[in-house]
């Protein structure tokens, strides 16, 4: 890992510069000439380049309902993209995967079993750990870069938001989203591919396979340096798609339709690292065991599957000793490492807040099986949860974000 290169002096000095500027959008597209992240390394943190536009916020209609779905960020216009990508012949129960180097096979039922479909090299690991955020009411702050090395886009990446009507694809937000990411040497994080919600209406059983890698392919293709991907967001029991059918049901594993999402994922995205992303995972025994039958289910099924991820929005009351212990039995179980996807602390108390977050975030850095931490908003006011806030908009900073600057900048 590379040690952080800004004293804790000099960011909050730029904490208070930085918020002095008004919420910008992503920078334009285009090349800067700015290095970009590296498949095996994670970047510097924090960086203190910055891109600005002065496109003015987009409104948050996002609500918090612990788990339930989250309603669509508001989007600029369209980028129009046509559909034209056929689908990937998936591995049939007992059948065999395309050839080395073959083209990929066109029509074709979704796999039932088997082994994962071939052409796409394992992603190499990120090397370190990564602190992130999100986009602040579907922008990223001028003052991102200061703090965190690591961005998730909070709803702009979710397929209802990109793809509402059929044949035509809004990437306005994740253009901006993607260009300060590359500009400003972040790691982009996909979030996320297939929940269930947030969905497109017109995706169905009868054309979910064609729909599903066409999303997939079109979105690698346009950010080929994306680096990490929510692939199956909140599996069942928590939210199912409509369309799972068309994706090969629950099948021998139970879980086909899931272990069928990896295989095309890996397919169109054959360097990305790829997640199974849950709540309550790393907070309740159930849900930890549950998250567990899943993956090695899944796994038996042929899945690429690189890493899970432990959404974590309900640790406000948690004990380190058993998070870490429900991180590791999962690690341990699975033989994968675990992501912590959209952490956040819900405590209004300034004092009791920087407490938990001292007592779990030191358990996360020092877990070799926790690979990396994005922390799910910190602007007061703008965060899906009432009272995670961690900084005012002025810069101003809560206890717990102080602490957490100073922590990360010892390292």
């Amino acid at each position: 890992m590379k040690y952080l290169e800004l004293t804790w002096s000099v960011a909050r000095f730029a904490a208070l510069v930085m918020a002095a500027i008004p919420l910008a959008s992503c920078g334009a597209s285009g090349d800067t000439g700015a290095s970009t992240p590296g498949a095996g390394e994670v970047p510097p943190f924090p960086s203190t380049g910055v891109v600005e536009s002065d496109v003015p916020p987009a409104e948050d209609t996002a609500t918090n309902t612990g788990g339930v779905a989250e309603s669509p960020e508001n989007t600029d216009g369209p980028a129009q993209v046509t559909e034209g990508v056929q689908p990937i012949g998936l591995v049939g129960a007992g059948g065999a995967g395309p050839e080395p180097g073959a083209a990929p096979a066109t029509g074709g039922a979704p796999a039932t079993g088997g082994a994962p479909a071939t052409g796409g090299a394992k992603p190499p690991p990120l090397n370190g750990k990564f602190v992130g955020n999100i986009s602040t009411r579907g922008q990223i702050r001028p003052d991102f870069p200061t703090f965190w090395n690591q961005f998730s886009p909070e709803n702009e990446g979710k397929w209802g938001s990109v793809q509402p009507n059929e044949g035509q694809f809004n990437f306005a937000a994740l253009d901006r989203e993607y260009a300060f990411a590359q500009q400003n040497n972040i790691i982009f994080k996909e979030h996320n591919f297939i929940w269930g919600a947030q969905q497109p209406n017109w995706v169905n059983d009868g054309n979910a396979q064609a729909a599903v890698q066409n999303w997939m392919t079109t979105f690698c293709a346009r950010y080929p340096d994306v680096k990490i991907i929510d692939v199956v967001n909140e599996p069942p029991p928590h939210t199912t798609p409509k369309y799972i059918n068309g994706l090969g049901g629950a099948g021998a594993s139970g879980f086909d339709w899931i272990a069928n999402a990896f295989k095309m994922a890996r397919q169109a995205c054959p360097n990305a690292i790829l997640l199974l992303n849950d709540y309550n995972n790393i907070e309740l025994a159930g849900d930890n065991n549950h998250t567990i039958d899943i993956v090695t289910r899944i796994q038996a099924a042929g899945a690429p599957i690189d890493g899970v991820g432990a959404q974590s929005h309900g640790l406000a009351n948690a004990n380190s000793a058993n998070t870490k212990r429900l991180i590791d039995n999962i690690t341990m179980k699975t033989g994968l490492p675990v992501y912590i996807t959209e952490f956040d602390l819900n405590i209004a108390d300034d004092q009791r807040q920087m407490t938990v977050m001292q007592d779990l975030f030191t358990m996360f850095w020092n877990d070799p099986n926790v690979k990396g931490i994005t922390v799910w908003g910190y602007i007061v006011g703008s965060t899906w949860e009432t009272n995670s806030g961690l900084m005012q908009a002025n810069g101003q900073m809560r206890p717990a974000m102080s602490w957490l600057m100073n922590f990360l900048a010892q390292q």
